[in-house]
């Protein structure tokens, strides 16, 4: 499962420490799969995931306990919950997607809150299919930027989804369409799609590509960091119909889709020193909006000296 470091402009735990969070996720996926699964093939209650957080900077780390289900109105505050009255997964496979589904509201927390910040989260996410296929689809070692939002010479740029590999970037656009279109790729300002032999216009996915890709090798330069970049236009729906593929270009789309999927799947390797140095340097230079979480304004403005 793919770890979320950044979603568009919201505080991530990931701009604290990037050479922490990604192996305490790693960690900790491993350490609560085995103890839902056993759980599970017992028939042992409760079953909830377990995150090591700081309770503040320099102080005592502190084990918390986050339910796995969304508790109902009816259950009980102390967090446990009787899994003989719950509808639970009756095969393995469906145990896996629900640890799936349950990380990936984890995710969604870890990428808007930190100890002392929150922003407010588009409520959208919660059953985003794109951002699900990202995360659910690729090795826990990938690290994404969802859309990021990077702040350079004082300009917010928007940009495409980031895929970092421990040995390559991805930019990535998303181009779906109803399935019966065929996307024929034209230049760099102007595309088609063509159905039941009507064509029309199409912005070039290129063209934000080109800006994303610009973005990266900048942030890249001043940090002093040399890593390929790639760029892909990802249509699972469509048929793209090209000629040639752009340097350092690749279109995937549903006839490909599979086997680039695979590929990426396949591909077997630790976090590296450089990737977490790309992702620290593209996160550092992405524009954050957040507030204080209310628990941290109340303890502050007890301990206050007024005096």
């Amino acid at each position: 499962m793919g770890q979320l470091i950044k979603l568009e402009n919201y505080v991530s735990r990931y701009e604290q420490d990037m050479f922490h969070y990604p192996a305490q996720y790693v960690r900790l996926k491993r350490t609560n799969w085995d103890k839902l699964k056993y759980d599970w093939e017992n028939k042992q209650a409760p079953i909830m995931i377990e995150t090591e957080e700081s309770l503040a900077a320099n102080e005592v780390k502190a084990k918390r306990w986050t339910r796995f289900f969304n508790r109902s109105s009816t259950e009980e505050e102390d967090g446990t919950v009787d899994i003989n009255n719950h509808n639970l997964p009756q095969t393995e496979v469906q145990l896996k997607q629900f640890f799936l589904d349950s990380l990936l509201q984890f995710q969604l927390k870890w990428a808007s809150t930190t100890m002392r910040e929150m922003s407010f989260i588009d409520q959208q996410y919660q059953h985003n299919l794109v951002l699900k296929y990202f995360l659910q689809r690729f090795p826990d070692t990938y690290l994404f930027m969802y859309n990021p939002v990077f702040k350079l010479k004082k300009a917010s740029i928007d940009t495409d989804i980031i895929m970092i590999t421990p040995v390559e970037i991805y930019v990535i656009k998303l181009l779906e369409l109803p399935s019966s279109q065929v996307i024929i790729a034209g230049d760099e300002r102007t595309w088609f799609t063509e159905d039941q032999n009507v064509r029309s216009k199409l912005l070039s996915p290129l063209l934000s590509l080109k800006r994303t890709y610009k973005v990266i090798q900048s942030v890249l330069n001043h940090a002093e960091l040399d890593i390929p970049v790639h760029r892909v236009v990802l249509s699972r729906t469509n048929q793209i119909d090209f000629n040639i593929e752009p340097y350092q270009t690749q279109f995937i789309d549903r006839d490909r889709h599979e086997a680039w999927l695979t590929k990426q799947r396949q591909f077997i390797s630790p976090l590296k020193h450089k990737q977490l140095k790309v992702a620290e340097a593209l996160v550092a230079c992405s524009d954050t909006l957040s507030v204080s979480r209310p628990e941290w304004e109340r303890q502050d403005n007890e301990n206050f000296n007024f005096e």
